[in-house]
């Protein structure tokens, strides 16, 4: 009487086989595509190459935004900078931004972006209103690990200044820089006063019905 417990050769091959195809797949595939990517990516025309099914171009309305002069918008702001210790691609791109820091950051963006292909391939991405994976506070110190001094005329002490805000609060560089909207003030570092006065209304009451924008986005 056969033992039930006993493996099927014929399956136990096939399973090896799929496994080693994996393998293979994992070892040659995977690099290869992750170093495709990060050639595409460097190209800015390349994260609008994409059209929906309307046939607009995949964040037509961000691009736009992005390559607009004077900046209006954060995004633009770094659009039109030119970075001297890259002289290769001295242009900010989109991808300085969106690509993710360090290993988990990277495979974090390569995973969204292999996502969202799939849904593009299938008809069914749609150009999203925000983002899924906002940028991380990582994504930023890149270039910000340090902040201007305070703005003329502000007495207070700033924002960045206080432990509790950039260490114990913990809260977000996008939760009150909007990046790509462009209804924001240049010359206040582009914050955007309602997101602002909210996200300090969560901790200091006397923001909720704050009568002067003001006071609160030019603490930087």
């Amino acid at each position: 009487m056969a033992d039930p417990n006993r493996r099927n050769p014929a399956w136990a091959m096939g399973s090896t086989s799929w496994l080693i195809i994996a393998a293979v797949f994992a070892v040659l595939v995977v690099p290869g595509a992750w170093w495709t990517t990060d050639v595409l990516e460097a190209d800015n025309d390349f994260c609008n190459s994409c059209h929906l099914p309307s046939g607009t171009p995949l964040h037509k309305e961000i691009r736009e935004g992005y390559d607009v002069r004077p900046p209006s918008s954060l995004a633009a702001r770094h659009g039109g900078l030119v970075l001297p210790d890259r002289p290769d691609t001295p242009n900010f791109r989109c991808i300085d931004c969106h690509g993710g820091v360090g290993p988990l950051g990277r495979a974090r963006i390569k995973l969204l972006s292999a996502k969202d292909t799939f849904l593009y391939l299938t008809g069914r991405f749609e150009d999203p209103e925000k983002m899924s994976w906002p940028l991380w506070d990582a994504d930023c110190r890149q270039c910000h690990e340090n902040f201007r001094e305070k703005g003329e005329g502000f007495d207070g002490e700033a924002f960045h200044d206080m432990p509790q805000h950039n260490v114990d609060l913990g809260v977000d560089c996008v939760e009150c820089h909007a990046v790509h909207d462009a209804e924001t003030d240049p010359d206040l570092w582009f914050l955007k006063t309602d997101a602002v006065i909210a996200r300090c209304a969560q901790c200091h009451i006397e923001y909720a019905d704050e009568p002067d924008p003001g006071r609160v986005t030019k603490t930087r």
